[in-house]
C-alpha cells in the first residue's frame, strides 16, 4: 500500500484550509491546526506531557484534551495523528516508547471515541516524511527518497516517485545481529558521551547498509540533530546525496495534518 504525498492545490482558493495535526512521542503530545496551503501552523504549538504509563486510553484522552484546546477550529476539520507504532488498517501493531498495551489495538476506534469524529493514524516517521515531501527538503524530487529521522531511535519513511510505503521500520535494520535502533540513534550519541566522529562512524554503518538495500537517490535526514548537520553530514560518505530535513520539530504533526486532509478528500 502506497500513497503520494497529498496535492493540495496552491491557489488562492485553497488558502484557508486547515486541519489539524497531532504528534505522540514517548516524553510528549504535539499539537497544531495547520494551513494546508502553505505548511505553516495557524496557531501556536501546544504541548501536552506524555502519560505515564501511555497506555491507549490515556492518550487517547489526551488527544481529546489536545483537540479541545483548538476550539476555535472549525468541528469537522480533518485530524490526524502521528503515533509511534506501526499501522495496519486502523490497528497498532507495534510500540515504541509507549506502552506495549498498544500492540493489537484498534487504534481507529479507539479515537473515533474518544474524538467523535474518525481520525487519520500513521507511523509518526511516515507523518514527518510527508511533510518534507510536500514543502522540504524533498519537494519535486522523484527517484527513491529515504527519509531518516534521529531521536530517542531511528525512524524511517521511504518514498519512491513522491509515493510513500508505509512502515517501513527501517531504523530496526540490524548489521552482524546488532539493532541499528539505539546504537546509531542520535540519544546514543548523548547517552554514550560519542563525539561526532564516533557517533558518526556509527550512522555511516547504517546508512551504508541501508543504502546498499535501497540504493536511494536522497537521504533526508530529520530529528532534532539536523540542526547540527554541519557537524555530522560532511563525515558521511554515501554515494546518495544526503541532506538535512527543512520542517524542523513540527514536521510529524504537519505531516499528520497533510495526510488527515488526503484521507478526508478521497
Amino acid at each position: 500500500m502506497s500513497t503520494q504525498a497529498p496535492d493540495i492545490p496552491l491557489t488562492d482558493e485553497a488558502t484557508g484550509i486547515v486541519a489539524i495535526g497531532i504528534d505522540i512521542g514517548g516524553t510528549g503530545i504535539k499539537g497544531a491546526p495547520v494551513d494546508l496551503r502553505t505548511g505553516e501552523l495557524t496557531a501556536p504549538r501546544h504541548y501536552i506531557a506524555t502519560p505515564q504509563p501511555a497506555t491507549p486510553a490515556a492518550v487517547a484522552a489526551a488527544v481529546k484534551e489536545m483537540r479541545d484546546y483548538f476550539s476555535e477550529v472549525p468541528a469537522d476539520a480533518p485530524i490526524g495523528v502521528a503515533i509511534p507504532a506501526v499501522v495496519r488498517n486502523g490497528i497498532t501493531r507495534t510500540a515504541a516508547n509507549i506502552d506495549q498495551s498498544w500492540i493489537g489495538t484498534n487504534a481507529d476506534q479507539l479515537f473515533r471515541d474518544a474524538l467523535g469524529m474518525p481520525a487519520t493514524l500513521l507511523n509518526d516517521a511516515d507523518a514527518a516524511g510527508l511533510a518534507e515531501m510536500r514543502l522540504g527538503a524533498g519537494r519535486d524530487r522523484k527517484g527513491v527518497v529515504l527519509v531518516v529521522t534521529l531521536g530517542t531511535g531511528i525512524g524511517s519513511a521511504l518514498f519512491t516517485d513522491g509515493h510513500l510505503v508505509w512502515n517501513t521500520e527501517l531504523g530496526h535494520l540490524t548489521i552482524e545481529g546488532f539493532d541499528c535502533c539505539p546504537w546509531a540513534s542520535a540519544a546514543a550519541r548523548v547517552k554514550e558521551n560519542l563525539s561526532w566522529a564516533q557517533w558518526v562512524s556509527r550512522l555511516q554503518e547504517y546508512l551504508a547498509y541501508a543504502e546498499s538495500l535501497l540504493w536511494p537517490d536522497l537521504v533526508i535526514i530529520g530529528g532534532g540533530i539536523s540542526h547540527d548537520a554541519d557537524q555530522f553530514l560532511p563525515l558521511l560518505q554515501v554515494e546518495a546525496q544526503v541532506v538535512p530535513a527543512q520542517m524542523g520539530n513540527d514536521s510529524g504533526l504537519i505531516g499528520a495534518a497533510f495526510e488527515a486532509y488526503a484521507a478526508a478528500r478521497a
